[in-house]
């Protein structure tokens, strides 16, 4: 087992080293975007040696997909974890995945990490892209089965638009480094809702 040290002090390799690179990527994928940032730099981060990243990770695309994976098993995306609630109303569960991300005022918006994932790799990672698209597609599913549970009159229709607002949002306000596309976004689809949850009603 590897323990050379770094010029830091820190162990490079050895126990935890696989949860190290997956961190890194966490941070550095997402910051940086997956183009910019090379294996080196992975390397360097989760102070770990060639030998040992590439133990774990055969190759930097085999990292790509577990980074995302992640956000599937581990660590949920909050427009995810809203759609689960259990103390709202469907209704509100479907205007709280519009909820801005906040990270302080020095924050930048970086979007959604699937989204970014599929721009960056420009359709050289058919593999990633197939994993965005499926993911996407759960996502917009589990929409449709909230408003259905809304009550609304067409809840695949509902659904669908809900989920361009909510993409458009995404992007919008990483493009421009502004939440305020979130806001825009709840506004229309509390119109849709209210459009959608009216046509239901008794006449």
């Amino acid at each position: 087992m590897e323990t050379e040290a770094t010029n830091t002090g820190a162990a490079r390799g050895g126990r935890g080293a696989r949860e190290r690179i997956l961190r890194a990527a966490g941070e550095l994928f997402y910051a940086r975007g997956i183009h910019a940032t090379g294996v080196a730099a992975l390397m360097e981060a989760a102070h770990v040696s060639p030998r040992t990243f590439y133990v774990h990770f055969p190759t930097k695309n085999a990292l790509v997909e577990e980074y995302l994976h992640r956000f599937e098993k581990e660590t949920p995306l909050l427009a995810e974890t809203e759609l689960e609630r259990t103390d709202l109303t469907p209704v509100q569960r479907l205007l709280a995945i519009f909820a801005p991300i906040d990270g302080g005022p020095a924050a930048v918006i970086r979007g959604c990490p699937f989204h970014n994932a599929v721009v960056d790799s420009a359709g050289e990672l058919p593999e990633i892209a197939h994993l965005a698209q499926r993911h996407k597609q759960v996502f917009r599913d589990r929409l449709v089965a909230t408003a259905a549970e809304a009550g609304a009159a067409d809840p695949e229709s509902l659904g669908r638009q809900l989920a361009v607002l909510y993409e458009g949002a995404n992007a919008l306000a990483a493009s421009c480094d502004d939440p305020e596309a979130f806001a825009d976004a709840r506004h229309a689809a509390e119109t849709l809702l209210g459009l959608a949850l009216n046509a239901t009603a008794p006449r």
